[in-house]
């Protein structure tokens, strides 16, 4: 069997793991169950590549994240390690073949979603393979508690069934103590290893300032930090219009979304990457996988809508352990536009039910059929087409994808078709009229075969690329030639995918996970409640409020973030101890919240703040998990 550490310098050029890493690899070559909390950026991927790659056989890895999945694939078979992903869109035959390869290709990892694990015909080669690890990605998922809880993630288990012997590793960045316990519960551990590594980032100083004039104020702390920043915004125009500002300001920027084709994406952020452009403005699509050391700065435009996303999209800025700032701009509108954009936008069980039996009539799915069936999907056609919320709608679908009745895929492309309807001769009459078409239409003659006799796909940038021309030219020349009906054109723009992974049932699909849709909504409303009281909280170190969300207890104050900066610059000599007594003497009745204490003491914020950061530094008091303070010994 291979050397952890010569494989990590064979593949990924390291001689040294990160914390936690090794002791994790470890337990995993050995057999045990292994449970794997490591915060974003702490390399959880290695912790199941690895011990794979250093014994014979197949991983088995568990994601529900298409984007990624692609992303660790590529990444693999860019170093030389075969692995394939299952991703929707594959007919039976296509898997049937994928899977034969797994078993007979010598291939190391395949990757596939809970939905996918579902199929009898993917349990059924499972059981062939030679497999030896089990790894569960986005581990939380499992969890009714979890961020974004998958109700498939409960079925992994059959995979304990499919491959008895074989050990599991769950992973997960961000996860509570009681989603913790629920993870080792449903994948079934027996004395599991838990490595747990803490969340504290003692060089990340987390800052939220009240901002009338937010894009003023990004612009001051980009010019004084002009290392890589990453912006998250709260919508696709935004992205556009704060990078124009940004650019127009003399500071380089571009900007990322959901929408944009891939190769733009791909020219984004590899001018970032490249430090070509010192900041990306992004909405949450952007960051996934990314593992860029120098982010010196990492800035919310708007409120995120929980504590585990925040704390994600924060951890990618000091990977280099730099001193390194995550800043949240926040104005009197903002708590009125999250609960706007997060909590109005829940959809009922009801709506889900009308969105779920519309997009069944949008594709002419009849009742008890569509089962693993893709369509191109139009949103915003969709949305016109039945007079839907389109913020609403999207929800709706998001809760459908999670709860296992549809696999939406998000992706931008043109799907376009032709056919030739005039004769050969007639054709080439034309063109002696319009030489100008003429490079175009016989490129596409050549490439296209069968294009006279039925309707045919073609793609613009194949073409473009033989014709020498841009693909707008072509793109014109197609509308041309179909206005002057010499061809049928169909040129339809699509932003998505839907597979359907269970047959059309209606009402009872949806009257299936009910529960599950309140239950989800009720702790979004939980989540953007704790996001709020974050923002709002200003007595209590930034960094002891997230360790305190994620059940870390005996934290002290960080002395960096915006709270302990104010402390220390506003503290004055006054009568401390006069107050530390009142403080603890007050305590003694029960927990309080700091706005309590200055009422009751009628003392200054920045004399308690002193105070508390005193008591806090001494283990006298302690902050609980929905922010009040406690004596300690209590």
């Amino acid at each position: 069997m291979q050397q952890p550490l010569d494989i990590l310098e064979r593949y990924w050029n390291f001689t040294q793991f990160r914390p936690e890493q090794e002791a994790i690899i470890n337990a995993v070559i050995e057999g045990e169950d292994t449970f794997v909390l490591l915060p974003t950026g702490g390399g959880k991927s290695l912790c199941f590549q690895i011990p794979a790659l250093a014994k014979p056989g197949i991983c088995v890895v568990i994601s529900p994240l298409i984007a990624l999945m692609k992303d660790q694939v590529q990444q693999l078979n860019d170093k030389g390690i075969k692995a394939m992903a299952l991703t929707s869109g594959i007919t039976y035959s296509q898997l049937d073949t994928l899977l034969d390869n797994c078993i007979y290709g010598n291939y190391k990892f395949l990757y596939l979603s809970p939905e996918r694990l579902q199929q009898e015909l993917v349990q059924e080669r499972i059981r062939q393979m030679n497999v030896n690890l089990i790894a569960v990605d986005e581990a939380h998922c499992i969890s009714q508690w979890g961020s974004d809880f998958r109700p498939a993630y409960k079925n992994i288990a059959i995979l304990r069934q499919l491959q008895p012997s074989v050990n599991v590793v769950a992973l997960t960045a961000s996860a509570k103590p009681d989603v913790v316990n629920d993870i080792i519960k449903e994948l079934d551990f027996i004395n599991p290893k838990i490595f747990k590594q803490s969340f504290s980032r003692p060089n990340l100083g987390y800052m939220v300032y009240h901002e009338n004039d937010k894009y003023y104020r990004i612009e001051t702390i980009l010019k004084k930090y002009k290392e890589s920043s990453i912006i998250y915004v709260r919508n696709r125009k935004s992205t556009l219009d704060l990078s124009a500002f940004l650019e127009s300001k003399k500071i380089s920027a571009t900007y990322y979304h959901g929408g944009l084709p891939t190769d733009e994406k791909d020219k984004n952020m590899t001018l970032w990457l490249q430090n070509q452009k010192q900041v990306m403005v992004a909405t949450n699509a952007f960051g996934m996988g990314i593992d860029k050391p120098d982010v010196k700065t990492v800035i919310h435009l708007n409120l995120p809508e929980s504590i585990e996303s925040y704390f994600q999209e924060a951890g990618r800025v000091g990977r280099n352990g730099e001193k390194a700032f995550a800043v949240i701009l926040k104005n009197n509108s903002d708590e009125v536009l999250v609960k706007n954009q997060f909590l109005s936008v829940l959809p009922p069980v009801d709506f889900v039910k009308q969105v779920y039996r519309k997009l069944c009539n949008y594709f002419q799915i009849s009742y008890g059929e569509g089962e693993y069936e893709t369509f191109d999907f139009d949103f915003n056609s969709f949305c016109k087409t039945y007079n839907f919320n389109p913020v609403l709608t999207y929800n709706a679908l998001l809760m459908l994808d999670r709860n296992s009745v549809i696999i939406l895929s998000k992706q931008f492309k043109n799907k376009v078709s032709a056919q030739f309807i005039i004769s050969s001769a007639s054709l080439f009459n034309y063109l002696e009229t319009h030489p100008n078409f003429n490079v175009i239409v016989k490129s596409i003659l050549r490439m296209y075969g069968g294009i006279f006799d039925h309707d045919t796909k073609i793609d613009i940038a194949k073409i473009s690329e033989k014709a020498s021309a841009n693909e707008t030219v072509v793109t014109n020349t197609l509308k041309q030639l179909e206005k002057d009906e010499v061809i049928t054109l169909n040129l339809a723009k699509t932003d998505a995918q839907v597979t359907f992974i269970e047959p059309r049932e209606d009402d009872k699909t949806i009257n299936r996970i009910a529960s599950i849709i309140e239950q989800q909504n009720e702790l979004k409303q939980q989540q953007v409640k704790a996001m709020l009281a974050y923002i709002d909280n200003d007595s209590v170190c930034k960094s002891m409020q997230l360790l305190a969300y994620f059940g870390e207890k005996d934290t002290k104050p960080c002395g960096i973030c915006s709270v302990c900066a104010s402390t220390q610059k506003n503290a004055k000599p006054q009568d401390i101890m006069n107050i530390k007594n009142r403080v603890i003497e007050l305590l003694e009745t029960g927990n309080q919240s700091s706005r309590n204490m200055i009422s009751a003491l009628n003392c200054s914020e920045s004399e308690l703040k002193s105070v508390l950061k005193l008591l806090l530094e001494h283990n006298i008091i302690a902050i609980t998990p929905t922010n009040t303070y406690k004596l300690s010994h209590l």
